[in-house]
């Protein structure tokens, strides 16, 4: 988002009434909670997908260093 865009929509939110403030702060809360969730569901449907495929290990923190050194 462009600096001036973002200045402008911070403008026009600190001309807003104290309790339409509040409404935005609690809209963009939740949406910055669905996002969150959407990635984190997404994400788990990636590592489900690759542990079906095959592509993911199980081992101890000790087997990974050891790997990971060699």
């Amino acid at each position: 988002m462009k600096t001036g865009t973002f200045d402008e929509a911070l403008e026009i939110i600190e001309s807003f009434p104290e309790e339409q403030k509040e409404s935005i702060i609690e809209i963009v809360k939740r949406r910055l909670t669905e996002e969150r969730r959407e990635r984190l569901a997404q994400t788990v449907k990636e590592a489900r997908e690759e542990y079906a495929r095959g592509e993911v290990r199980r081992g101890t923190v000790d087997d990974l260093m050891l790997e990971i050194t060699q």
